[in-house]
């Protein structure tokens, strides 16, 4: 960590723009940014023609990025080229604008809330296994999607969104793709008539016809039905005013990721470690047995399902579903020991972070007993920072927590997964962190 303020920038890697766009750092970002932190320590720089980024990986300095300099600080280059996709949500919007939508998302995240929402976990999980077939091959993430999506569809906007589902993850998936070449993005602006581009337009269009038709559909209703949009609906500011139509878009889509993408991610990559890991996949099943004796889990259960919460831990330390974070300056701003300007970027990444031998012995082995006895407590706050952090850490990981406890806890109650050992597995580092060409697994009923 630097002490002494700075005017400069610290040392980092050299090469010309061209080679930064279409090298390494596009071909395999997580593999650039490990390097830089090998090779350059807690402070380096990054320069894209004439914009400089500082990246951090000291916990103390990315505390001080995300919580201390907050204010000085707004969303990074590759959220604003997915403002088309994102719109002004929670996301995305900064200032005022985001406290006044933050401030009215909240209730609709209340414990009490939350806790509801785990019956329907539980039961699409269930709903979506009556299908599978011991002895069959499938692909893990493909159906941790499925399950999220018809959970999102209905805790969202109490809609099954069976007929929509398809659409939707479709969608979704090419969005997401597109949304993953970050030098495009950043360098050819979504108005740019590219065949990407097309795509993408088309994609969001698409997305937006589905959302808009539910959203009419419950202004109609004009009732609490227990789903987060309704709730959307219904709150008002204080100074009487309510969420437009645009706003509720927005703030659905980006709600669509959260709970959707990235829980699936988490459980993919968590059912993926266990079965590599058969030690530790035997402990699971023992502990589930203990708990459950074979029933279907519920919210009651998850305070006793330690080694599950501590499965879950290690898995999103190794491969955290959102696994890099920037900002932007808009004030002047000392960050570990630099004085930036207005237009300068600050990046930091869980998947760097999560694996410092610093913090975590044998950082790339999967161990979940790491997070016994109070572990987390005793590493610098922000070594391990899966949501996030500061003020706009996120409003959903109570949900997402619960929704990947329930779901993992009653996909295993049923089935085994043997691993395809002739399928790559490989981490494709999108907006979220999603195996790039799924995880191929042939399920054992238990």
């Amino acid at each position: 960590m630097t002490e002494a303020v700075k005017n400069s920038f610290p040392p980092g890697p050299q090469g010309s723009t061209f080679a930064f766009i279409f090298g390494e750092r596009r071909r395999d970002p997580l593999g650039f940014f490990t390097k830089i932190a090998q090779e350059y320590g807690d402070v380096s720089t990054l320069k894209l023609f004439n914009f400089r980024t500082l990246f951090l990986n000291h916990p103390a300095d990315i505390e001080d990025m995300l919580v201390n300099k907050a204010r000085s600080l707004e969303k990074g280059r590759v959220m604003k080229a997915n403002m088309r996709l994102f719109g002004e949500g929670l996301l995305t919007s900064e200032g005022d604008f985001w406290l006044r939508q933050r401030r009215l998302a909240q209730p609709a995240f209340h414990r009490a809330r939350v806790a509801a929402y785990g019956s329907t976990m539980v039961e699409y999980a269930e709903r979506a296994m009556r299908t599978w077939r011991s002895g069959e091959t499938r692909d893990i993430h493909e159906d941790m999607m499925q399950i999220t999506l018809q959970v999102v569809g209905k805790t969202l906007f109490n809609a099954d969104l069976a007929r929509d589902a398809r659409e939707v993850g479709e969608t979704l998936e090419i969005l997401l793709q597109l949304a993953a070449d970050f030098s495009k993005s950043i360098l050819i602006p979504l108005w740019v008539p590219t065949p990407r581009n097309l795509r993408a337009r088309i994609g969001i269009r698409r997305l937006e016809r589905i959302i808009y038709r539910i959203i009419t559909q419950k202004r109609a209703e004009a009732r609490d039905t227990g789903d987060l949009l309704s709730m959307l609906l219904a709150v008002q500011d204080e100074d009487g005013s309510r969420m437009t139509d645009k706003q509720l878009r927005d703030e659905t889509i980006t709600l669509f990721l959260a709970g959707h993408e990235t829980t699936a991610n988490a459980l993919s990559w968590t059912l993926w470690l266990l079965a590599k890991n058969p030690r530790a996949e035997r402990k699971f099943y023992e502990e589930l047995d203990g708990v459950l004796g074979g029933r279907a889990p519920s919210v009651e259960d998850i305070p006793r399902l330690t080694y599950t919460s501590q499965i879950l831990s290690e898995s999103m330390r190794l491969y955290p579903p959102a696994w890099g974070m920037a900002r932007l300056v808009k004030e002047p701003v000392e960050v570990a020991g630099y004085k930036l300007i207005p237009g300068n970027g600050i990046a930091c990444t869980q998947w760097v972070v999560h694996r410092d031998p610093r913090w975590f012995d044998d950082p790339l082995k999967f161990i979940p007993e790491r997070w016994e006895n109070d572990f987390a407590k005793k590493i610098p706050r922000f070594a391990y920072f899966p949501f996030g952090g500061g003020p706009r850490q996120c409003i959903g990981n109570s949900f997402a927590l619960m929704e990947a406890t329930l779901i993992l806890a009653t996909v295993a109650q049923k089935f085994r997964f043997r691993l395809d050992e002739n399928h790559p597995v490989k981490p494709l580092a999108s907006i979220t962190l999603r195996p790039a060409h799924g995880i191929r697994a042939t399920l054992e009923a238990r």
